[in-house]
């Protein structure tokens, strides 16, 4: 990439990070500390990787959990590879199940949305696929953190406070104790700065890493998921767990003004970002803070959202295919819907055919894209009695919808938020790249990728920039800092716009660029406890 390192026109708390034998970006710093002690003691970037990922459900558990979902792009060996680790609905879990039981949507908290976790099968794989050392070295510092407990960083005992609150006023069940003697031991969430500490979670962690993550899906700890599932009437029951297996895939790409930006297929929702940057490859932008511009990435993230909301999904139901959403054909009929105001975006017919995110790089070429969650903050408010294991609710993104792509079935993966990029060049790696945050990732993912091409703007500023983020219909959040003369012209332009104060809204990012002669380049998130850390 060809950017000014000394260029930051956003005000930032945070400087670029240059390196060369090894770099950790994540958005707590204790986990990229995890991931550059397992580079320093002989770990390639996937250990890394890993190591951090598996830290993250400890130091962060606001927004992942060891009973979260995770998808992966790894660069080794001169070529991308894609691991999708999203579990599917459990088998006893249907329409026809809800029904019965008087249920007509699907509720957000509860067993009901709680599909089966794919997290420790991801390290696991990865480990084992790319990895160089053992599962119990990689996954040591998580288990001293969770066992010897750490200080409660800034953004997290914020989030942390507010899932209490809420948990508090609406889960009350007695299937919800375990949530509250786990992460509100003193009967309430901990403080910024007071240690936390949890023994279940070091116990847990240990029982994944002697095994491979077997204990977790066909031995003891799957034992304890299904009696505490079947205590209480829940869905996921041991089978489910024993049939799981995470899955390789070929990521999909577009090219966008000569760099190749890399997404995982469905049933993730990276599809949303191709589609709108193909989309916008029709325009010329000179620069980023007009109102044209704005106003034109918002309508082609409104349609690409259109589009990927009644589409994407588990792709063995997909009634389109990824290439003939993102043809030339099709995506030109998309562009031609955009004018000078605001519209309503509405899905097209394609011819026939809260989440966390880390990026790790080593000096030997290997640099992955990672991202994982419980989904909602905490997830599902449940937590596995003794075991530390905060179930996810991914299930919440299903649709009972008759005929819809995404309508719920047994054994079915869902529509997921959770999305990792990666850019390259000629066939050769650019580097990792990310935005967190539920169905802000593929917006994220446009204004990052513009900034950086478009826009020539360095990691660091491209992270900094402010950011806007469509909700729905013509109403879309800009936030604060956002230049006035904006949101007037957006305003002028049929938009809803609301400014809203709240940063945690507008994703959390990292990104790891490799320049020419190998020099690893990070940036984190202002939005975030992020760190890069770098050796």
């Amino acid at each position: 990439m060809n950017f000014d390192p000394l260029h930051l026109p956003y005000p930032s708390r945070r400087q670029l990070v240059y390196a060369r034998r090894g770099m950790v970006a994540t958005s707590q710093p204790l986990a990229a500390q995890a991931g550059l002690e397992i580079l320093q003691k002989g770990g390639n970037a996937v250990d890394a990787a890993v190591a951090a990922a598996a830290a993250l459900t400890v130091v962060e558990p606001t927004s992942n959990g060891i009973g979260g979902d995770a998808f992966a792009l790894v660069w080794t060996g001169g070529r991308l590879h894609g691991l999708n680790a999203s579990g599917p609905a459990p088998r006893r879990l249907s329409v026809e199940a809800l029904e019965r039981a008087g249920v007509r949507e699907i509720p957000r908290w509860g067993f009901i949305p709680v599909t089966v976790p794919g997290a420790p099968a991801a390290w696991a794989e990865l480990s084992a696929r790319f990895g160089r050392l053992p599962l119990t070295e990689t996954l040591a510092p998580a288990v001293r953190y969770a066992e010897e407990g750490y200080p409660v960083s800034p953004v997290v005992g914020r989030y942390w406070r507010r899932a209490f609150e809420t948990f508090r006023q609406h889960n009350t069940g007695p299937e919800f104790e375990a949530w509250f003697s786990t992460f509100a031991p003193q009967g309430r969430a901990p403080a910024v700065g007071e240690v936390w500490r949890s023994p279940d979670h070091a116990r847990t962690l240990r029982l994944i890493a002697e095994t491979g993550a077997e204990a977790f899906y066909r031995g003891e700890l799957a034992e304890a998921i299904d009696r505490f599932s079947d205590r209480f009437g829940g869905y996921l029951r041991l089978d489910d767990l024993a049939e799981f297996r995470p899955e390789w895939v070929e990521p999909i790409r577009i090219t966008y003004r000569g760099v190749d930006v890399w997404e995982i297929p469905p049933n993730g929702h990276g599809l949303v970002a191709l589609l709108a940057l193909a989309i916008l490859e029709g325009f010329e932008f000179g620069e980023r803070d007009t109102v044209e511009t704005w106003h034109r990435q918002i309508e082609a993230m409104k349609l690409a959202f259109a589009d990927g909301r009644r589409y994407i999904a588990d792709p063995r139901y997909m009634s389109v295919r990824v290439e003939d959403l993102l043809s030339r054909e099709y995506v030109a009929q998309r562009r031609r819907l955009i004018g000078d105001q605001a519209g309503t975006p509405e899905p097209g017919r394609p011819p026939a055919g809260g989440t966390v995110y880390l990026c790790t790089a080593d000096g030997e070429g290997n640099m992955v894209s990672y991202i994982q969650s419980n989904y909602m903050g905490f997830g599902s408010g449940l937590v596995v009695p003794g075991t530390g294991i905060a179930l996810h609710n991914r299930g919440h993104n299903f649709t009972l919808e008759p005929g819809h792509d995404n309508r719920l079935a047994p054994g079915k993966r869902p529509y997921h938020t959770i999305i990792p990029g990666f850019l390259t060049r000629g066939g050769e790696p650019i580097g990792p790249f990310g935005v967190m945050g539920g169905f802000m990732q593929p917006q994220g993912h446009l204004q990052v990728v513009m900034n950086l091409v478009d826009f020539g703007l360095n990691p660091q500023a491209a992270l900094d920039a402010p950011r806007w983020r469509w909700e729905e219909g013509k109403r879309v959040a800009v936030e604060l800092g956002a230049p006035p003369a904006l949101i007037q012209g957006l305003l002028a332009r049929g938009h809803d716009v609301v400014v809203d104060p709240e940063p945690g809204g507008f994703g959390r990012g990292q990104i790891i660029c490799r320049l020419d002669g190998g020099v690893l380049v990070g940036a984190t998130e202002p939005r975030a406890d992020g760190c890069v850390a770098a050796w």
